[in-house]
């Protein structure tokens, strides 16, 4: 662009360079010495013939009123000779008009003698600045020129109230030559005083009409090249559009069968087939996310624990119950089997497809229900957590056993604590001298009867465990209920309960959950009575939250 700027602007400026020196050579040659002088010298022509005329019309005024002088001391003023003398010397003068005047004593003019052809006022013709000045002491004759006329008024000699006026009509050619000569020669000082400022008003003229020249030219250059270049600024605008992901973008295409259009139709087709396939890759992602979304919804439904490994055995995928029941810490997937569970890693290296695997996680001992589905592509591991099941089963075992020997238990006690309490009543009074020997062994019979009794109806309870009801209990009144039942009972043992404000409720079977907490604060009773020493008895229980959504509750006693 600054190139072209470059060539459009030297030759204009060239050109204006020239027209500059043109101008002021001719500006130069019309205002010279030469030429001034030809004009001062025709004006001065035309000026000398005008003012010689001049001369001469107040030489003949002068001596007209010498000779008129002279003849009035002759001669009266209103005789005949004198008005033919008066004639004749008009005529010899080469005088248009004139005319002899007397001044009154009220300033007004009196026509005493006159020559006028013209038939104008002569009154009229003499101005009051002539008078002035002949008053103020002029003698000479005043000449003026005026409405075609050359005049003049002069004061007899000897008279001061007589005044001669005469005057000459002049050609108008002539008087046109000098009115139009002075005009040309104060025109062309006029010029020659504004020379310079019309060299500078042309310059800059000219630059001004370059520096247009110039700018229309690098418009029009614009408008050329814009249109040679949109085309090319499209397709790059285009392409950064396409680089940054919108595969709509197209690019006009240009009537012309050039290279740019041959360009815009190829960029075109290019664009239409990245889209299309762009949009059967985002379909296939789509398709494939949504199986995806749809097999990790029915995993994560599924209670059972899932694990997909490939050929190598690496986990492939893994669902949230397999999560929890292997705990195999952040990002399994892509892991060695071995490394996340080395018991299941070892399953599979038979040919079996259920198997009962050992295994500790989260620190328990779990027992999972394995099964083992086998592919081309790898391996899929469904297991259950069956340590539940199998402490259900025992304990369902025992309680049967329980229940068979509490029946078996109970069915002789009350014949034998009848039969005790029979022999006191029927033998205690009739034996003497035994020392209450004889009381003393019923009343074992019977007590102990009575703790057997006790402990097998336990032993039953435990047999017949009732189903739990689980809803929402407070922890803090389950356990303050507690520790209230045993400083009711035993107010010698200081008792303390500590616990956080805000703890969540607990879903548990209320009745289950205070027996156990009574066991375990009758044992710490139990520890403290049964002890050496006298300090006094303490028992605290504290309940804080854990981690996992879990609840602690420590029992300590200084027994």
């Amino acid at each position: 662009m600054a190139i072209f700027s470059i060539l459009a602007s030297v030759p204009t400026i060239f050109v204006s360079i020239v027209a500059s020196l043109l101008f002021q050579y001719g500006v130069e040659f019309w205002f010279s010495d030469r030429a001034r002088s030809m004009l001062e010298n025709a004006s001065a022509v035309a000026v000398g013939s005008f003012d010689d005329l001049k001369y001469r019309v107040g030489e003949n005024a002068d001596k007209m009123a010498l000779d008129i002088a002279v003849e009035l001391i002759q001669t009266p003023i209103d005789a005949p000779i004198f008005s033919r003398f008066f004639a004749f010397q008009t005529q010899q003068r080469e005088l248009s008009e004139a005319a002899l005047l007397r001044e009154t004593p009220s300033g007004e003019f009196q026509t005493l003698a006159i020559l006028n052809p013209y038939e104008a006022l002569i009154e009229q013709q003499i101005s009051r600045e002539a008078i002035r000045k002949i008053k103020a002491g002029e003698t000479k004759a005043i000449v003026e020129d005026a409405g075609g006329r050359v005049r003049a008024l002069i004061r007899l000699p000897q008279s001061p109230d007589l005044y001669l006026y005469v005057a000459r009509v002049v050609d108008p050619v002539l008087f046109e030559r000098r009115t139009r000569a002075e005009s040309v020669l104060a025109d062309y000082k006029t010029l020659t005083e504004r020379s310079r400022a019309l060299q500078l008003q042309f310059n800059v003229a000219l630059l001004l009409l370059s520096l247009l020249i110039v700018g229309l030219a690098v418009w029009a250059a614009l408008v050329i090249a814009d249109r040679l270049v949109r085309p090319v600024g499209d397709l790059v605008k285009a392409a950064r559009e396409v680089a940054d992901g919108d595969l709509g973008t197209r690019v006009p295409t240009p009537r012309a069968d050039d290279e740019i259009g041959t360009l815009a139709t190829a960029f075109n087709r290019m664009t239409d087939r990245l889209q299309e396939q762009t949009n059967a890759l985002v379909d296939a992602n789509a398709e494939s996310e949504s199986r995806r979304a749809l097999i990790e919804a029915v995993m994560s439904g599924v209670t059972a624990g899932v694990l997909s490994i490939d050929a190598e055995r690496r986990i492939r995928l893994i669902n949230s119950s397999a999560m929890a029941l292997l705990q195999p810490g952040d990002a399994p997937v892509g892991k060695l089997l071995a490394e996340v569970a080395p018991e299941l890693d070892a399953v599979l290296g038979g040919e079996t497809r259920e198997d009962i695997v050992q295994l500790t996680s989260g620190g328990e001992a779990r027992t999972l229900a394995v099964k083992i589905t086998r592919d081309e592509a790898g391996q899929v591991l469904t297991f259950d957590d069956i340590t539940q099941q199998l402490l259900d089963q025992r304990r369902a075992a025992w309680s049967d056993v329980a229940r068979r020997i509490a029946h078996e238990i109970k069915n002789p006690l009350t014949p034998i604590q009848l039969a005790a309490e029979r022999l006191q009543r029927r033998y205690g009074k009739k034996i003497e001298g035994d020392d209450g020997t004889f009381a003393k062994l019923t009343d074992t019979i019977v007590r102990q009867v009575g703790d057997l009794r006790r402990m097998v109806d336990e032993f039953s309870s435990f047999a017949r465990m009732p189903k739990p009801i689980f809803r929402e209990e407070s922890i803090i009144d389950v356990a303050r209920q507690t520790l209230f039942l045993h400083e009711v009972a035993k107010p010698e043992i200081q008792f303390r309960f500590d616990a956080p404000d805000g703890l969540p409720p607990l879903v548990c079977d209320r009745r289950q959950l205070g027996q156990a907490l009574t066991n375990l604060v009758k044992n710490a009773v139990e520890a403290i009575e049964a002890r050496e020493g006298g300090d006094p008895g303490e028992i605290s229980m504290e309940v804080r939250e854990a981690a996992d959504a879990q609840l602690i509750i420590e029992i300590t006693d200084n027994g």
